[in-house]
C-alpha cells in the first residue's frame, strides 16, 4: 500500500514552503486527492483552498468527509489500496463519497455527557455520569447508541447494527478499560479478524472524552473493494471532463449530467397551447 502526504499545520509551516511542497507533489503524481474531516479547524481548511487556488486546482480534489477519526484513516487506506488499480483519477475521487457508506464506526464510550456529533436522549446524559456505565455508540453509516455498563457490564443484550458483509475490525483503544469492541461486538459481527490501530489524536474531541475504546468495521479486500467501484456506472464531467462515478465530481465539484430522457417523435408529440397572460 503507497503511503500518504500529511499535509503540515499552517501555523507551522510558511505559506511559501506548502506551496513548493504541493506544486512538487503535483508534478510527480499528477493528481491530488486530499480527504480531511468536515470538523477540521478554519485556518486549516483556508490552507488548503489557499494552496488549491494557486495551483493548478483542476487537478487537486479537496473532499470534506463526516466520518470519526479513525474511520477516516481507514478510507484513506481504502483508497491508497485503489490507487494502484487502474482507476482515473476522477473515478478513484469519486469513489471517497462511495466507501463511505460501506464503513461501520462507532466507539465504546465512559460517558457520553459531552457526546453532540450523535443524538443522545436525557436519560443517557443523567446515567453517564453513574460510575460503570459505558455506552456503544455507532456513528455511521447509521447513527445509534445502547448502553453496555452498569447492569449489563458485560455488554451481553447490547446490541449495534452492524455489517451484511465480510469486513476486518479495526479497534484503537484510548483511555477505557473495555474489550466490548474486540469480543462482544466482534462476535456479534462475524468480523474476519481483529487488528489493533493507534488511537488517533483527534479521536478525544470528536467523541467528546478521552475514555473510549474507538473502532470501524470495513471491507480489507483489495479485489472487493475494486469490483465494488468498478460496478457503478462511469460519467464524463461536462465541466473538467475527468471521470466520474455518483452524482458530483469530486475535483469540480460540478454536478453530473442527468440521464437524457428519449425525445418524443414528431408523430406522438402533442402541441401545446400557450396560455393566456394574466
Amino acid at each position: 500500500t503507497p503511503p500518504a502526504h500529511v499535509f503540515t499545520p499552517p501555523g507551522e509551516q510558511p505559506l511559501e514552503t506548502a506551496l513548493a511542497e504541493t506544486h512538487a507533489l503535483l508534478e510527480r503524481h499528477g493528481y491530488l486527492i486530499v480527504v480531511h474531516p468536515a470538523t477540521l479547524p478554519r485556518p486549516y481548511v483556508h490552507r488548503l483552498h489557499t494552496l488549491r487556488s494557486l495551483l493548478d486546482g483542476h487537478r487537486i480534489a479537496l473532499l470534506p468527509v463526516a466520518l470519526p477519526p479513525l474511520a477516516t484513516g481507514v478510507l484513506v487506506r481504502q483508497l491508497r489500496q485503489l490507487s494502484l488499480c487502474d482507476f482515473t483519477p476522477g473515478v478513484l475521487g469519486a469513489a471517497t463519497r462511495l466507501l463511505t457508506h460501506y464503513l461501520y464506526a462507532g466507539a465504546v464510550l465512559g460517558s457520553v455527557a459531552k457526546l453532540d456529533r450523535v443524538p443522545v436522549s436525557l436519560a443517557a446524559h443523567t446515567r453517564s455520569w453513574l460510575p460503570g456505565t459505558q455506552y456503544a455508540v455507532l456513528a455511521a453509516p447509521q447513527p445509534q447508541l445502547v448502553r453496555i455498563g452498569g447492569a449489563e457490564p458485560d455488554g451481553r443484550g447490547a446490541t449495534l447494527t452492524g455489517p451484511q458483509f465480510a469486513t476486518r475490525l479495526a479497534v484503537a483503544r484510548g483511555q477505557l478499560s473495555s474489550d466490548w469492541a474486540s469480543t462482544v461486538l466482534a462476535r456479534t459481527w462475524r468480523v474476519g479478524d481483529v487488528c489493533e490501530e493507534p488511537l488517533p489524536g483527534d479521536s478525544a474531541r470528536w467523541w467528546g472524552t478521552g475514555k473510549l475504546v474507538e473502532f470501524v468495521a470495513a471491507l480489507a479486500d483489495v479485489s472487493v473493494l475494486y469490483q465494488l467501484v468498478s460496478s457503478v456506472r462511469r460519467d464524463e464531467c461536462r465541466w473538467c471532463g475527468l471521470e466520474l462515478i455518483g452524482d458530483r465530481c469530486a475535483f469540480c465539484a460540478a454536478p453530473a449530467q442527468p440521464p437524457t430522457a428519449p425525445s418524443a417523435s414528431p408523430a406522438s408529440s402533442t402541441p401545446t397551447t400557450p396560455s393566456a397572460p394574466s
